[in-house]
């Protein structure tokens, strides 16, 4: 079975030689399958991801905080499985049957994924489980082709060909940014414009990278004729781990008179080769600098869950008709990391080398690590500002309450043991905003004193915590009348404007708003609250049981909560602000208020901490990666990566830890990621300095186990060829 196999593997790797290559070049034409099938990959997964957050939020009716613990700990997972991914394509099924038995499994997992995102399927709980697997079948499918797609592509080429394979890395990784530029804007766009299902289209959203993820599998099956094939050569890794444990074993049970060793590692010689051992040790010390990575990671994954929740609480209006989705502003963060490659190399190195200043790898990789502290810096001052348009939801044993007063007077508001509304509150009033209100308890019953034109009235009042209320006073015979309603001050992860009437003439009212009908009883009958997209609304059919109007209702903005009053024509009142009354010519008057301010800051705002946390990455991700590259021997280059993804891995678990556990608000929790950030770099920036660079190459000579110092930190630092993508 073996020989068959071997056979096999040969005659793969014979066709392969024969392939064409393309225009007479050097490379060969099964590369193009390859690229292709990792573009569509890419598009399918920052497709998927980019409106996952939105998702758990809108559709599974989860709260910002689960729904990012949940983000991030698929993330972390599809930085786990690139291990078992390499374990599998070297230990068993080589690298050409794992990426197509294991894209199988993440087309699987897209189609379960859309599924699940079908209000029509079962109930919420059947959806959960849907989502849930889905993603599971996602990351063990993205993560186990992840350590394979890009060496199969290497495998192509000759060794003599060095010059063509660094071409078609820049080729590939080019590929991996092209489709996560293109799927976080298109996604987005099938999520929010298209409507399915009577709301959001998610299965629409996760259905197209679903196909995208069929196509690359299709691309990469039709190239099979073309493909070389190396046979398997075992997994590094786990030799790696075998020769640690021996080690450690050794040591463990040695005699206490054994002779002491320089190294603990040197206990693995009884077994393992000289030169195994001294390429571990070299493996180690890099290893050791990775510890303090994963705080890195843990600010630059939110992009997708807490700088795009804070994306849907902003103003994205960029004029005209062009206004963008919360969940596309991660593109910036693509488009700009393929800007800021050559600026930072062509123009920003060159320049700071011209200061006399020498920018080694880990000094580069410290000052990124400010650069993102820095971008959580800018993104708390963002914070801080859009918290000013929020209403803040009441705590236990408390809730908010505002008074509309629709009376012919004035009127004054007492609650026995407090002096919420100290002042008169004129008819007609705008309101002032939400007033705390302690219950000290879960439930409380208050009787209420109103006083209007100099008479006394009382109003039974049963208010619960953790809820918001108007208290709308209206005149009615022979007095006064006092009707609670429950307010939704929460604003919409959409960027919409929630909506509600008023109606004090005599006759109902049928008003459509966009998408959304209204009716609104007679008698100061108020209607249910709902959700309209953002715009100007000059022109709104308006239907009363015996006349048709049309009514402006002028911008509803992103974000904000208004209350329309259908008022008698001869009592509109005119006043010189946004939220005037406007006269109808056919004695229709409308009174706009607006009880949760609209989103007045720019999403454009957020762009600073986009540019500074794209900085960092590049001086950061790209450095770490070359450097950790230039200080490996070739052999261990795949510990390495696997070490290099694991803190990727290790920082998402980080935020997951933060989301679920600090019940930090949001800013509060931005300023604790920059300084932990900012410590770490300090930590970091220690062991650089006390760092040696080594030579690998210099394994090979003679005396192997003398590991040749080059430079200490203070010096320069040779540039390896890797590939100058953060992507992975």
């Amino acid at each position: 079975m073996g020989d068959a196999t071997e056979n096999k593997e040969r005659t793969h790797l014979t066709r392969a030689k024969r392939s064409p290559k393309i225009c007479g070049t050097n490379y060969p034409v099964s590369i193009g399958f390859i690229v292709v099938n990792e573009f569509c990959e890419r598009f399918s997964y920052y497709g998927m991801k980019a409106v996952l957050t939105l998702y758990f939020i809108n559709y599974l009716q989860w709260n910002n905080n689960l729904s990012t613990a949940v983000y991030h700990a698929f993330s972390s997972l599809c930085y786990f499985t690139p291990l078992l991914g390499a374990l599998i394509a070297d230990s068993w099924l080589g690298k050409f049957r794992t990426i197509i038995y294991l894209s199988v499994v993440y087309v699987i997992g897209h189609v379960v994924k859309s599924v699940g995102a079908i209000p029509d399927v079962g109930d919420n709980t059947l959806h959960i489980t849907l989502s849930m697997l889905g993603l599971g079948l996602i990351a063990f499918g993205t993560g186990g082709i992840k350590p394979c797609v890009a060496a199969f592509g290497g495998d192509q080429f000759e060794e003599e060909h060095t010059e063509e394979r660094t071409k078609f890395f820049s080729i590939f990784y080019m590929s991996i940014n092209a489709g996560s530029v293109l799927s976080t804007i298109i996604t987005p766009i099938l999520r929010s414009d298209v409507q399915c299902f009577g709301g959001d289209c998610y299965a629409l959203a996760f259905g197209v990278p679903a196909a995208l993820m069929l196509v690359a599998l299709v691309v990469f099956i039709a190239g099979s004729g073309m493909y070389k094939k190396n046979p398997r050569e075992g997994n590094v890794l786990v030799n790696v781990c075998r020769c640690i444990g021996f080690a450690i074993h050794n040591r463990w049970w040695s005699p206490r008179n054994s002779p002491r060793r320089e190294h603990w590692l040197d206990w693995a010689q009884e077994k393992y080769p000289k030169q195994l051992i001294q390429e571990i040790k070299m493996v180690l010390r890099v290893l050791a600098l990775y510890i303090p990575l994963p705080m890195f990671w843990a600010l630059f994954d939110q992009q997708g869950s807490r700088w795009t929740l804070q994306a849907t609480r902003m103003n994205m209006d960029f004029g005209g008709s062009f206004v963008i989705k919360p969940d596309q502003m991660q593109m910036l963060n693509a488009l700009m990391i393929l800007l800021f490659i050559p600026v930072f190399d062509m123009g920003v190195y060159p320049l700071v080398s011209l200061c006399r200043v020498k920018l080694t790898p880990l000094r580069k990789m410290t000052a990124g690590m400010v650069l993102a502290a820095l971008a959580f810096a800018a993104a708390t001052v963002v914070e801080l500002n859009v918290i000013k348009t929020v209403v803040q939801p009441p705590q236990a044993q408390e809730c908010l309450m505002q008074v509309l007063n629709l009376a012919d007077g004035d009127v004054s508001v007492r609650i026995p043991g407090h002096s919420i509304f100290a002042e008169p509150i004129k008819s007609y009033e705008d309101p002032l905003g939400y007033t705390s209100l302690p219950l000290n308890d879960s439930h409380r019953l208050f009787q209420i004193a109103v006083t209007h034109h100099g008479m006394d009235y009382s109003c039974d009042l049963n208010l619960t915590e953790h809820t918001a209320y108007s208290l709308v006073i209206h005149s009615d015979s022979p007095g006064i009348t006092c009707k609670l309603v429950e307010d939704q001050i929460t604003k919409s992860e959409h960027g919409e404007a929630f909506l509600r009437f008023i109606n004090t003439r005599s006759e109902n009212f049928t008003i459509t708003v966009g998408g959304a009908a209204f009716y609104v009883p007679s008698a100061y009958g108020i209607s249910s609250t709902k959700a309209v997209e953002r715009g100007q609304y000059t022109s709104v059919d308006s239907i009363s049981d015996s006349k048709q109007y049309n009514i402006d209702l002028g911008l509803l903005d992103f974000g904000a909560s208004y209350t329309v009053i259908l008022q008698q024509g001869r009592q509109a009142r005119v006043h010189c602000q946004p939220l005037a009354v406007v006269q109808d010519p056919d004695n229709l008057a409308l009174k706009k208020m607006e009880d949760v301010q609209a989103n007045d800051v720019h999403i454009a705002w957020q762009i600073p901490q986009y540019v500074l946390l794209t900085a960092g990455e590049v001086m950061f991700s790209i450095t770490g990666l070359e450097f950790s590259y230039s200080q490996a021997p070739a052999s261990m280059k795949s510990v390495l990566q696997a070490g290099w993804l694991m803190t990727v891995a290790f920082g998402n678990v980080i935020v997951l830890i933060v989301a679920e556990g600090a019940g930090l608000e949001q800013w509060m929790e931005f300023l604790l990621f920059a300084a932990l950030l900012i410590a770490v770099s300090g930590i970091f920036s220690i062991m650089a300095y006390f760092y040696t660079y080594v030579d690998p190459g210099r394994l090979g000579n003679e005396d192997a186990g003398n590991v040749d110092v080059l430079k200490k930190e203070k010096e320069s630092i040779c540039k390896s060829d890797t590939p100058k993508s953060t992507r992975i």
